[in-house]
């Protein structure tokens, strides 16, 4: 099955992000798709198994496997979790609504070492910029703090807010390289230790719940195997292919 028919035929939920989810979107900004597509499990039966993520086939658009989505989710990947709770959804059937509802199950207290991680390596390369050029990349100095913001008010509520609100005006005004790197840098070390302060003591739990996120899974994988015609193209691959057995 074609990359782009299991984009086209099997998302289950697809949304807007990037700075338009964000709400810092400006004239010119691009629009970034994101999706979720099930593959069908007879797929599965094959020895090549389907990907596990798609780019494409629209320009700035990305789509996972459901498991593989699943699975970053539980490990608090940031990318994935901001996704799940975009406030542009462009679709979602039955099994991406399931998998809207879900979304509390992935949170955990995890959040504070994936994101930390992830706005460490992403200030290593801000500083190698400082040293190179003498100023970092502007946006992407927007970007990383608007995740330490998210981090750190995910720690203190338990919610995953993706709008920066009453924020979007000073991040952008970095973006425009309107603060210095210093004033930005301050700006990081606050928002990491606020983060640091509310993960002791955050409503989130320990662990996510990756029972109730597994049951799902197998409860979609199941009915996508029992939708399965038995002589479509798919399955046709699979047990269609050898002879009688008999040679």
């Amino acid at each position: 099955m074609r990359p782009e028919t299991l984009v086209g035929d099997h998302t289950i939920y697809a949304c807007v992000m990037g700075s338009r989810a964000f709400g810092l979107a400006t004239e010119g900004s691009d629009t970034d798709r994101r999706g979720v597509f099930l593959a069908p499990t007879p797929l599965f039966w094959r020895f090549e198994k389907p990907p596990t993520h798609i780019e494409g086939p629209a320009e700035e658009q990305f789509s996972w496997e459901l498991e593989r989505f699943c699975e970053l989710a539980l490990r608090a990947n940031p990318s994935i979790l901001e996704c799940l709770h975009s406030p542009l959804v462009e679709h979602a059937d039955a099994t991406g609504r399931e998998l809207l509802s879900l979304r509390e199950a992935f949170l955990s207290r995890r959040v504070h070492e994936t994101f930390t991680r992830y706005a460490h390596g992403q200030r290593r390369r801000l500083e190698a910029d400082v040293r190179a050029h003498g100023a970092p990349r502007w946006k992407h100095a927007m970007h990383l703090l608007r995740l330490l913001i998210s981090a750190r008010d995910l720690l203190r509520t338990g919610a995953l807010t993706i709008d920066v609100g009453e924020d979007r005006e000073p991040l952008l005004a970095v973006k425009r390289g309107e603060a210095s790197w210093s004033e930005v840098e301050s700006w990081m070390a606050r928002l990491a230790e606020e983060g640091a302060r509310a993960a002791l003591r955050s409503p989130l739990p320990e662990e996510p719940d990756r029972r109730r996120v597994e049951d799902f899974l197998v409860r979609a994988r199941r009915a996508s195997a029992l939708q399965a015609d038995p002589y479509d193209e798919v399955v046709q691959g699979v047990v269609g292919g050898g002879g009688t057995g008999q040679d």
